[in-house]
């Protein structure tokens, strides 16, 4: 769930980045203000939206860095359990079969496990006729 938020982040911030970078005038674009056309980029001021937006493509630039060091951390990362639905339900029904037979031998009585061995007298035994195993 973690990967899959940072990875969309990771995109999210490319993107900005990318949009920023085509947004902000080149260093050619000084040249020509020498001649007289740069007077018609001073929307925000002289150095305004250049400071601006080279401010805001650092800061993303440190957070597309630090999320890239951080899902390159993740993905060196050795799990030890199963990572999609498919593995732990395999996972389950090879645990299921051992678990299901080992209980089941023990808690069974000794009639049930061996039929030349009788069952222990209890009072409701006693009163009923109970057939005597056939010997082999």
């Amino acid at each position: 769930m973690l990967r899959t938020t940072l990875t969309i982040l990771q995109f999210l911030v490319s993107a900005a980045i990318i949009a920023l970078v085509l947004i902000q005038r080149g260093k050619g674009a000084e040249a020509g203000a020498g001649f007289g056309a740069g007077a018609s980029g001073t929307v925000f001021g002289a150095r305004g939206a250049r400071t601006g937006l080279s401010r805001i493509t650092a800061i993303l630039a440190a957070v597309f860095i630090i999320n890239s060091l951080v899902l390159a951390y993740m993905g060196s990362r050795k799990t030890d359990q199963p990572t999609s639905i498919l593995d732990q339900a395999a996972a389950v029904t090879e645990q299921a079969p051992a678990a299901a037979t080992v209980p089941a031998a023990q808690d069974a009585p000794a009639s049930v496990i061996d039929d030349s061995v009788p069952a222990p007298a209890t009072e409701d035994s006693a009163t009923q006729q109970v057939p005597a195993p056939p010997n082999p």
